[in-house]
């Protein structure tokens, strides 16, 4: 099993939930990495929000940090959320906690090295996982 195919089982394994809806909030998820600017612009978003340490331990070969739903929705704004919340067809309060939940370790999968990865590899992986999840 791959890297990608890796990191799209533990998200949907963790969501739970129905099979459309773990698919919505997995595909939106890649989609939402995708357009703003991968990994690296994730981690500049926590950064931007005062939660640097929050990333870096996901990223960190350590023990991952916990986040809430409340910084979830504060990293990536209401309107990211709403537009994650409509592709899996479930509430915007409820994408916040189940984000909560599984991007430390989607985070963590993408960063095996403890280091985030440099273009290429990681937007073509995430084109993979988006296409696979549409």
């Amino acid at each position: 099993m791959g890297l990608f195919d890796e990191i799209v089982g533990k998200a949907s394994s963790m969501l739970g939930g129905g099979e459309g809806e773990q698919s919505g909030l997995v595909g939106g998820v890649m989609e939402m990495l995708t357009d703003k600017g991968g990994l690296g612009g994730l981690v500049q978003s926590f950064e931007e929000k005062g939660l640097g340490g929050v990333i870096s331990s996901w990223i960190g070969t350590g023990e991952n940090l916990p986040v809430s739903a409340e910084q979830i929705q504060q990293v990536l704004g209401s309107d990211t959320v709403q537009n994650l919340a409509a592709k899996a067809g479930i509430a915007p309060e409820e994408v916040s906690g189940k984000l909560a939940e599984f991007l430390p370790g989607i985070v963590d999968k993408m960063t095996p090295d403890g280091t985030v990865p440099e273009g290429g590899l990681l937007e073509k992986g995430l084109e993979f996982l988006k296409g696979r999840m549409s």
